[in-house]
C-alpha cells in the first residue's frame, strides 16, 4: 500500500525531500549493496582462504602421508634388505659350518682309515707272525715227532721180532704138546665105547632143567585133579627153571583157558598142553643158520660178555663150516685178552683156518677191517670176527662195539651179515638184559647158548625166545666141537619132556 501524501508533496516541497530521501536510500542501498558485497568478497575470500588453506592443510597432510609412506616403504625395504642380507649371511654361515663340519668329518674318517689301515697291516703282520711261529713249532713237532715215531717204530720191530720168536717157540710147544695128547687120546679113545649122539648128549645136558620142566613135571601132574593148586605147583615149577615171570604167566593164563574150555579133568593130559605151549613159544625163534652165496665173503660178528664162552665157540663153528667144504677166516678182535687171541691161534693152526691178529691192545676196530680185506683178497666164503668181552652196563664198551660195526661197514656196507650174541644158559634171567642191551647197541640177528650141560635154569630159552622173537642159531652142551650143533626147537622139547 503506498504512503499517503502530505501537504508538502503537493507543493513541491515534498518533492525535494522526497528527492533527497531517495538519494539517501539509494546511497543506502548503495552502501549496503558495497557493503554486501565487500562481506560477499571477504566471504568469498575468507572461503578461498579457507579452501586454500583446507587444500594447502590436505596437501600437506598427503605430503606428510605421502613422507610417512615413502618413510615406510624405505623402512621396509631397508628391513627387506636387512632380512635378505641377514637370510644370506645365514646361509653363508650355514654353508660354511656344513664345509667345516664336512672337511671335520672327512678329516675323521681319513684319520679313522689310516688307523684301520694301520691297524690291519699290523694284524696281518701279527698273524703272519702267529702263523710263521705255529709253523715253526709244527715243524719242530713234526721232527720231534717223527723222531719218536721212528724210535717207537725201532722199538716196536724189536719188540715184535722178539714177540713172534717168542710166539713161535710158545706155538711149537703147544703144538708138541697137542700132538702128544692128540696121540694119548686117540690111544685111549680105542678102547672106549662110542660117543653118544648129540641128542642124548642134549637129554642128559637139560637133566637138571628137566627137574622143573618137562619130565619133572610129569611127575607133578600125575594123578592129581586140575585145580588152583595145581597150577600154583606148575608156576613155581616154571620160574625155577628160570622162564621168567612174563612168559610164566602167558603160559599158565593159556593152559587155564585151554582147560576150562576143554572142561579137562586129568592133570595128566595137561602134560601135552604144556608141552605144545612151549613149542609155540619157542617156534618163532627156530632158525639154524644158513650161510647164502654171497660175492664176498659172509661175515659173523661174535658179541657177548666175558666168560661166556665165545671163543671157543667161535673155534667149533670154523670147523663146522670147515667141514661142509666153506673155506673160513677168522678175527682175532678180541684184542683185550692175549689169551683170547692165542687161544684163536691154535684153533685156526690145528684145523688149518687163517688167522688175522694184530698185538694185544690193538684196536679191535682195525683188526676186523683188515680181517675183512684180507678175506676178500683170499676169496674166503666165511669170515668169523671174535670181540672183547664186556659188560653190558658199560657205555664207553658198547660205544666201541658200534665203531666196530661202522668201520666193518666201510668194507662192506652189507656187513655184519650176521651179529650173533653168545649167551651163558646159566646165568638165566640176566641174559635177557644182556640181549636187550646188545640189541640196542649193534642189532642182533641171532643167538647162541652155550653151557646148557650143567644148568638148571635151561627155560631161560623159553623166555628169550618169548621176549625178543631172535632166532636162537646154536646150542652147546660141552666141551667138544659136536656138542655146539644148530638149535632144533622139536629136539629141544622133546629131550626136556623124556621122561
Amino acid at each position: 500500500m503506498s504512503k499517503k501524501k502530505g501537504l508538502f508533496s503537493w507543493l513541491g516541497l515534498g518533492g525535494q525531500k522526497k528527492e533527497k530521501q531517495n538519494e539517501a536510500e539509494l546511497e543506502a542501498e548503495k552502501l549496503a549493496a558495497e557493503k554486501a558485497e565487500a562481506e560477499r568478497l571477504v566471504a568469498e575470500q575468507a572461503e578461498a582462504d579457507r579452501l586454500t588453506a583446507e587444500k594447502a592443510e590436505a596437501e600437506r597432510l598427503a605430503a606428510e602421508q605421502a613422507e610417512a609412506d615413502r618413510l615406510t616403504a624405505e623402512k621396509a625395504e631397508a628391513e627387506r634388505l636387512a632380512a635378505e642380507q641377514a637370510e644370506a649371511d645365514r646361509l653363508t654361515a650355514e654353508k660354511a659350518e656344513a664345509e667345516r663340519l664336512a672337511a671335520e668329518q672327512a678329516e675323521a674318517d681319513r684319520l679313522a682309515a689310516e688307523k684301520a689301515e694301520t691297524e690291519r697291516l699290523a694284524a696281518e703282520q701279527a698273524e703272519a707272525d702267529r702263523l710263521a711261529a705255529e709253523k715253526a713249532e709244527a715243524e719242530r713237532l713234526a721232527a720231534e715227532q717223527a723222531e719218536a715215531d721212528r724210535l717207537a717204530a725201532e722199538k716196536a720191530e724189536t719188540e715184535r721180532l722178539a714177540a713172534e720168536q717168542a710166539e713161535a717157540d710158545r706155538l711149537a710147544a703147544e703144538k708138541a704138546e697137542a700132538e702128544r695128547l692128540a696121540a694119548e687120546q686117540a690111544e685111549t679113545e680105542k678102547g672106549k665105547p662110542k660117543k653118544a649122539g648129540f641128542f642124548t648128549r642134549l637129554k642128559q645136558s637139560l637133566t637138571k632143567t628137566r627137574q622143573n620142566l618137562g619130565g619133572g613135571i610129569f611127575d607133578l601132574f600125575r594123578g592129581k585133579k586140575i585145580d588152583d593148586e595145581l597150577f600154583e605147583e606148575l608156576e613155581t615149577h616154571l620160574l625155577l627153571a628160570d622162564v621168567g615171570v612174563d612168559t610164566t604167566t602167558k603160559i599158565i593164563d593159556s593152559l587155564t583157558e585151554s582147560a576150562s574150555r576143554s572142561q579137562l579133568k586129568d592133570a595128566e593130559a595137561l602134560y601135552d598142553l604144556l608141552k605144545q605151549e612151549l613149542k609155540k613159544v619157542i617156534e618163532p625163534v627156530n632158525q639154524p643158520l644158513e650161510i647164502p652165496d654171497t660175492e664176498g665173503p659172509y661175515v659173523i660178528l661174535m658179541v657177548g660178555v666175558n666168560g661166556v664162552g665165545k671163543t671157543t665157540t667161535i673155534g667149533k663153528l670154523a670147523k663146522q663150516f670147515q667141514a661142509q667144504g666153506k673155506s673160513v677166516m677168522l678175527a682175532a678182535g678180541d684184542t683185550f685178552r692175549a689169551a683170547a687171541v692165542e687161544q684163536l691161534q691154535v684153533w685156526g693152526e690145528r684145523n688149518d683156518i687163517p688167522v688175522i691178529a694184530q698185538h694185544t691192545g690193538a684196536d679191535s676196530a682195525s683188526v676186523i677191517f683188515d680181517a675183512i680185506s684180507a678175506a676178500k683178497a683170499r676169496g674166503a666164503d666165511i669170515l668169523i670176527a671174535d670181540t672183547a668181552g664186556r659188560l653190558q652196563n658199560k657205555n664207553h664198551l658198547m660205544e666201541e662195539l658200534k665203531k666196530v660195526v661202522r668201520v666193518m661197514k666201510k668194507q662192506d656196507v652189507a656187513a655184519p651179515h650176521e651179529v650173533m650174541l653168545t649167551l651163558d644158559a646159566g646165568t638165566g634171567q640176566n641174559a635177557l638184559s644182556q640181549a636187550s642191551l646188545f640189541d640196542q647197541a649193534v642189532g642182533l640177528t641171532g643167538l647162541t647158548l652155550t653151557k646148557l650141560d650143567g644148568t638148571a635154569k635151561g627155560g631161560v630159552v623159553f623166555a628169550i625166545a618169548d621176549k625178543f622173537a631172535m632166532p636162537i642159531r646154536y646150542l652147546g652142551v660141552g666141551e667138544g666141537i659136536d656138542d655146539l650143533r644148530p638149535f632144533n626147537g622139536d629136539d629141544f622139547i622133546d629131550a626136556l619132556f623124556e621122561k
